[in-house]
């Protein structure tokens, strides 16, 4: 019985399966069961909803990566999405999308991993969809939040004279699947702290509900599809350059001799790569007392000054030998 597959329970058994463990908090007015979910919007708030797909093949890989993480990584990168517009996570919708011969024991670790993380940041699943796919895994989630305002954070608002940082260390989640994709068909798979970044990755939320609340950054965007295209993203948005130090960038523990090792340079290969999930924002020179008491009440997460906004449109790359284009940062069909 231990091998049953979601084609020998039904897709009703598994929705009861799944909404049997889920918490309703008192906003929530109609939860899962019906045909939509009621919730009460916070007061003097405005509501952030945004919604991401992961694809086996594209996403994860399972020959790597545990059910559990797939369900973590799911609700994560919408997590950090909320975490770059200043908002506080409330609900999530969740769609699976499934083969027939999935074994049940896979949903139920993705669900693991994926109420895990919600519980962490009080975030109700609401509500969601099943259905069966000739294909690959997919899981499909929708997340909502809310923020006061004033506080929004959007990729728009940089300006020339604007400092650039960003949270955590980057490039760490590029080595681990790498490191991850080298090991793939081992029995053992060793799962060490860039490898554990890929897998279980940690969603700025904290860290933008202080920039919105103390109202320190003019602009911010997460890191999802690496530095240099988040670089690049509110470049766009905001009609300005940037100019980024080299010696200044936190790599990961690791990172370095890692790429270097393969014959790569460290920096660029860090900055094109995605999955870090940290935060990458700009603020007014003058706003260095807001980012003070940010960091003060983020504990031991670094925040590390990186460059500088610029008048023109050029995204430069200072290094010891001298200035470069910036990498090309990580798309989708490319």
């Amino acid at each position: 019985m231990s091998n049953r597959t979601v084609s020998d329970i039904g897709e009703h058994a598994l929705i009861s399966r799944i909404t049997a463990r889920l918490a309703t908090p008192s906003w929530v007015l109609v939860g899962p069961g019906d045909d939509a979910a009621v919730i009460r919007p916070e007061r003097g708030a405005f509501d952030v909803l945004t919604t991401d797909a992961q694809v086996e093949g594209v996403h994860f890989d399972r020959r790597f990566v545990p059910p559990d993480a797939i369900g973590h990584r799911a609700l994560a990168v919408n997590l950090s999405d909320l975490a770059a517009m200043g908002a506080e996570p409330r609900a999530a919708l969740l769609s699976f999308v499934l083969p027939d011969q999935l074994e049940v024991a896979v949903v139920d670790g993705i669900v693991d991993g994926l109420i895990g993380l919600a519980a962490r940041h009080r975030v109700a699943i609401v509500g969601g969809n099943i259905t069966r796919s000739t294909g690959p895994l997919m899981i499909d989630v929708t997340a909502i939040g809310s923020v006061r305002p004033r506080r929004v954070l959007t990729r728009a608002g940089a300006r020339p004279g604007d400092e650039v940082y960003v949270t955590g260390a980057i490039g760490g989640a590029v080595v681990g699947l790498r490191s991850l994709q080298e090991q793939a068909g081992a029995a053992d798979l060793r799962v060490g702290p860039n490898e554990e970044k890929y897998l279980r990755p940690e969603p700025r939320v904290r860290a933008g509900l202080l920039l919105g609340r103390n109202r320190a950054a003019t602009s911010c965007i997460d890191l999802s599809d690496g530095l240099a295209d988040g670089l690049q993203q509110i470049a766009a948005a905001s009609g300005v350059g940037m100019t980024v130090d080299e010696a200044e960038i936190p790599l990961a523990d690791g990172v370095a001799e890692f790429h270097r090792t393969r014959g790569d340079d460290p920096v660029c290969a860090a900055m094109a790569g995605g999955d870090d999930y940290e935060l990458l924002f700009t603020i007014r020179a003058s706003w260095r007392g807001r980012l003070k008491a940010v960091r003060r009440q983020a504990g031991d997460l670094p925040i590390t000054r990186i460059g500088v906004v610029t008048r023109d449109r050029q995204l430069v790359l200072r290094t010891a030998s001298g200035e470069r284009d910036l990498p090309a940062g990580f798309q989708h069909f490319r």
